[in-house]
């Protein structure tokens, strides 16, 4: 019998259509490359933002803000103003307390309506510069049925919306202003359409404005075009978008700036080829969190361009600070597999792998001895993993099918231990240092041996904690002695949760950065007087450190986990 659905189940592929493509004879974008960085805008703030499940607090976004402007982004969405209170009252906190740095451009998004549009500028009262992103949607599938307008009136709305914000801005002169204009959901926009919408908005910006005298900015228009949802191959986006830079007037003062999602997973080729095609600008987040399958990751399509010798003009090297503030502020987890940033991205499995990686880093550091600059050529490594401040990592045969290097499976199965991948590759290195010593098959009561030496049997201890909740964050003391024989400390610190308020008073006391990049606990046993068992992981100066507790009170095993992890002479 034929597992194939029928055509009458739910699962039926004919109630879809293959996306038409352009009918262009003459593109140019496939014999293009990319050979400079775009123009950046971080949109973590607002379409990383409206996409979680518990939006950020103003101190969450603080942090963020911060996070994009030490990386080097120069315009960063922070929010629709008019839409709600909390991103109202941030944009005015940016403002009031002189939090935007002087060669950061903030921009905040809104609809073509008037209330919102003079609500977006009284928010923005005081600010040195902005980017204003006037936006309405274009698509046949919006106008016919979500509007029922026609296309003049769609196009009214836009233009209608232009003059509000040439009429709003004229009223606070003392601000450098940019306007930004999106046909929302370009890419189910006829694109002869497109282009009527966009220079009927651009002529009122800047030739209308010109003439009566009241053009507010100088600075060049941007046009917007985003893949609001994604619906064809990358190649036809990419079509799209060099039809509109062949295409729109005045094209020699205008940013075409691209805004890519990625519900067919291809956010990132469709931007790259965008740019092939003509764009100089991208906005979209850092690891890709966005509505349903997320934004353009701006980390990935930076650190592409810095694989083929291109400065991306961000600055990534501390990966494990972006992904704490990342997942500290958006309660989401990078994926073990994310690309460059993900924990397992620079580990190797496979013998042969890693027999070849080993010879090639030979070869790179003899090379590098003679020229520090000499070209990466490592097989299986695409970049050098230092430069994002990890180290390559191999993992002797990590499977319930090894013989001597069945670490993960031996430990779980005799002792319940349940390593997480990232302490499975720290641990495999002592295991194999241990079996290359005995030069014989080692046995589970040797491996236990070996992990409760390395990670259990130390002499620090917690002697108290008190915790308390104030401003929606924890505060908590902790005394505890940092080695045998030594006296106890007391440290106070606060942060959003007991172990990032831990954290941050070890920083304060040790006067060194510490960063908890990884966390699991589990119970030994299933009775109510089973131990917490913890794992932690942190980085410490950009070195990465492994640590273990083991406790009846998970909350005291955790900070054991973390004081195991910080070596004696820190």
């Amino acid at each position: 019998m034929s597992n194939q659905p029928n055509a009458t189940s739910a699962f039926n592929h004919k109630k879809y259509r293959a996306f038409p493509p352009l009918k262009k004879v003459n593109r140019q974008w496939p014999d293009k490359l990319i050979e400079h960085a775009p123009l950046w805008c971080s949109v973590d703030l607002r379409d990383g933002n409206q996409a979680l499940m518990e939006p950020m607090n103003i101190e969450q976004k603080l942090i963020m803000f911060k996070l994009l402007v030490d990386i080097g982004f120069k315009e960063i969405e922070v929010g629709f103003p008019s839409a709600s209170a909390p991103d109202f009252n941030f944009v005015r906190q940016l403002i009031e307390q002189s939090l935007i740095p002087d060669d950061v451009t903030i921009q905040v998004l809104v609809q073509a309506r008037e209330t919102l549009i003079a609500r977006t500028f009284e928010s923005l009262k005081g600010v040195k510069k902005a980017i204003v992103h006037l936006y309405n949607s274009t698509s046949l599938a919006q106008r016919e049925q979500v509007f029922k307008k026609s296309k003049q009136e769609i196009k009214k709305i836009a233009t209608q919306g232009a003059h509000w914000l040439n009429s709003y801005a004229a009223k606070q002169p003392k601000t450098q202003w940019q306007f930004q204009y999106s046909p929302e959901s370009f890419t189910g926009t006829e694109m002869s359409y497109a282009i009527e919408v966009i220079d009927a908005v651009t002529a009122i910006w800047q030739t209308e404005a010109h003439a009566k005298q009241v053009l507010v900015t100088q600075l060049p228009v941007i046009i917007n075009l985003p893949a609001t949802v994604e619906m064809s191959t990358p190649n036809i986006y990419a079509d799209q978008v060099e039809t509109i830079c062949e295409q729109i007037a005045r094209r020699d003062r205008i940013i075409v700036s691209l805004h890519t999602h990625n519900d067919r997973g291809c956010g990132v080729a469709a931007a790259e080829l965008g740019v092939m095609a003509g764009a100089d600008r991208i906005e979209g987040t850092l690891l890709g969190n966005g509505e349903r399958t997320g934004n353009m990751d701006i980390v990935t399509m930076a650190m592409n361009l810095y694989s083929q010798g291109i400065d991306p003009k961000l600055n990534l090297s501390n990966t494990d600070k972006i992904i704490n503030v990342v997942e500290q502020c958006t309660q989401l987890a990078v994926h073990p597999r994310h690309p460059y940033v993900g924990e397992l991205v620079f580990a190797a499995f496979s013998g042969s792998h890693q027999d070849a990686i080993n010879k090639c880093l030979s070869v790179d550091d003899s090379k590098r001895k003679d020229d520090p600059n000499a070209h990466w050529n490592v097989a299986y490594l695409p970049i050098d993993p230092k430069d994002l401040g990890r180290d390559y990592q191999q993992v002797i045969r990590i499977n319930s099918q090894s013989g001597k290097g069945g670490v993960a499976y031996i430990l779980d199965q005799h002792y319940q231990l349940k390593l997480p991948r990232w302490l499975q590759i720290d641990f495999s290195q002592h295991v194999q240092h241990l079996s290359e010593t005995f030069a014989s098959e080692i046995s589970p009561i040797q491996i236990i041996e070996l992990f409760t030496r390395v990670y259990l049997e130390t002499n620090k201890k917690i002697s108290r904690y008190d915790i308390s909740r104030r401003n929606n964050q924890e505060e908590l003391t902790v005394a505890f002695t940092p080695r045998s024989g030594a006296k106890d400390i007391t440290i106070s610190g606060k942060g959003n949760g007991i172990l990032s308020a831990f954290v941050h008073g070890l920083c304060h006391y040790y006067k060194k950065s510490i960063i908890l990049v990884d966390y699991t606990e589990h119970t030994l046993g299933q009775d109510e007087n089973a131990k917490a068992i913890a794992y932690v992981q942190v980085s410490i100066e950009g070195q990465r450190f492994c640590g273990v507790g083991e406790n009846t009170d998970v909350i005291h095993a955790s900070m054991i986990a973390i004081l195991n992890a910080i070596s004696d002479d820190i």
